[in-house]
């Protein structure tokens, strides 16, 4: 460190007669009496402070930490918010993921900005803690299939079978809990006592009453149980659409998650599912949906393998309308390659499928069409008075595969404008699914990845076991249950 900071002080000793008057102003005086206006750096005094920067982005964020302690002038240097910004920047996770989840996510439930942003949150601590922050294995327990793998990676590293429905069905909630958790660190090749878990469980048991709130508990104890009894360390469990919400950055809102059997309009509030105001079910997920694809193929004599040749041809190939009679009068066709089973070519079909959605009597289906349910539970926010902010819910966050259908969250905008009262239409914004099918499992990264991870989310064997005995509630570990 010492020969590098020697070499760039030499030249720029070397060009100092070049150095205009000007230039030397256009680093700002404001600056650097930010910085030394107690005291001097001796020689160093005639370096402008973008030239020290680069010094300091040179050493890396281990170098820079340890100058802090050669004078308190060089703490207040290294302590610089723009410095340790511009470290956290250059790290593997996005600024935004990081800028939110030390703001929002720092002190866990229940849920306040924890810092009066950026006056009070120091970015030096935020880079120390974050480093030492263990990874955690994540997994989304999904409504079709669920993801796991890594809080350090990218994306996830594996897909199988829900917990909801692995194993046989008849054998009893614990052994097929502990088949499924069994299988997933077998595949990830890992020790479940390694590594930290967090969990992205799926909302069931969604009424407001007190044989839900039980099954919710059992439930949540269940799972619980197997993983501390498999020696995992330490457990963070969050409700899937809750997660969903923190990977859009945001911690209040209306997740619309269109799962596999089901669609769940679900409110949360500061990271808490707000049962009391009501969360709606829609007898409509992406299974129906694929379905109706399927006999609109029959219909028009077009032949496939499977079900899941279908589903590709949905990804690929469906969209939802803004005005579905005006789409009705286009020509839609398109066509695309399944492989090992060649080309398919569909018209009407592709925005037929995804208005299910908005009139389910098209596919036969008697349930509620999506854009009431949400403009439903909408107003249920609105009438009230457990929360004074009357905008919170005007945040709307699609998710699940489902989710990601080209145009839907245009159209479901426009029908809530359109079914709604001004008041509580009016700056209405309908977001698709910032991570697409797994946007739930990003969420989950975001959190496991906070500075204050293990002390202000996880729930550790001992505090469990102790609450367990007692018969406390333990929706302690899930803030948003």
């Amino acid at each position: 460190m010492a020969s590098l900071l020697k070499k760039v002080w030499g030249s720029v000793i070397n060009r100092s007669g070049t150095v205009s008057s000007s230039s030397s102003s256009s680093v700002g005086s404001a600056s650097r009496d930010f910085f030394w206006d107690s005291g001097s750096f001796g020689e160093l005094d005639k370096i402008p402070i973008d030239i020290i920067m680069q010094i300091l982005h040179l050493l890396g964020p281990r170098e820079t930490a340890r100058l802090a302690l050669v004078c308190r002038y060089f703490r207040v240097l290294v302590s610089d918010n723009r410095l340790w910004m511009s470290f956290l920047q250059n790290g593997k996770d996005s600024w935004d993921c990081v800028a939110f989840s030390e703001t929002h996510l720092y002190a866990g439930p229940p849920f306040k900005i924890y810092y009066d942003y950026p006056a009070q949150l120091s970015f030096m601590n935020v880079y120390g803690k974050r480093s030492l922050v263990p990874g955690a294995v994540i997994i989304d327990g999904g409504s079709g299939y669920c993801k796991y793998g890594w809080s350090k990676f990218d994306s996830p590293s594996g897909r199988c079978a829900t917990f909801l429905e692995f194993g046989n069905i008849e054998s009893p909630m614990y052994a097929r809990l502990r088949h499924f958790f069994s299988t997933i660190y077998s595949r990830m090749q890992v020790k479940p006592s390694s590594q930290p878990v967090i969990l992205a469980i799926p909302i069931c048991h969604c009424d407001d009453t007190e044989s839900a709130r039980a099954s919710r508990k059992q439930y949540r104890e269940a799972i619980l149980s197997v993983l501390f009894d498999m020696n995992v360390p330490a457990i963070c469990a969050i409700d899937q659409a809750v997660l969903a919400l923190y990977a859009a950055k945001r911690i209040s809102g209306i997740v619309v998650h269109i799962g596999f059997n089901v669609t769940s309009v679900v409110p949360v509030y500061r990271g808490k599912v707000m049962r009391e105001i009501g969360v709606e079910i829609v007898g409509i997920g992406a299974l129906k949906l694929t379905s109706f694809l399927k006999e609109l193929m029959q219909r028009r004599g077009m032949t496939y393998e499977s079900l899941y040749t279908v589903r590709t041809i949905k990804e690929k190939l469906c969209y939802v309308a803004l005005d579905y009679e005006a789409e009705m009068r286009k020509d839609t066709s398109a066509s695309c390659e399944v492989a090992g089973e060649g080309w398919f070519t569909l018209s009407k079909e592709r925005f037929q499928v995804g208005e299910l959605l908005f009139q389910p009597h098209l596919g036969g289906v008697q349930v509620m069409a999506l854009h009431r349910a949400v403009g439903l539970c909408m107003d249920h926010c609105y009438n009230s008075d457990i929360v004074s902010d009357v905008s919170w819910y005007k945040t709307v966050i699609l998710a699940g595969g489902t989710g990601c259908l080209p145009g839907l969250p245009e159209r479901l905008e426009k029908e809530l404008t359109e079914l709604l009262p001004e008041s509580i239409s009016e700056g209405v914004k309908v977001t698709p699914p910032p991570y697409g099918t797994d946007s739930a499992w990003f969420g989950a990264k975001i959190v496991s990845n906070v500075s204050t991870f293990t002390e202000a989310w996880c729930e550790t064997k001992k505090r469990f076991r102790q609450k367990y005995k007692r018969g406390v509630s333990v929706s302690s570990i899930v803030g948003s249950w």
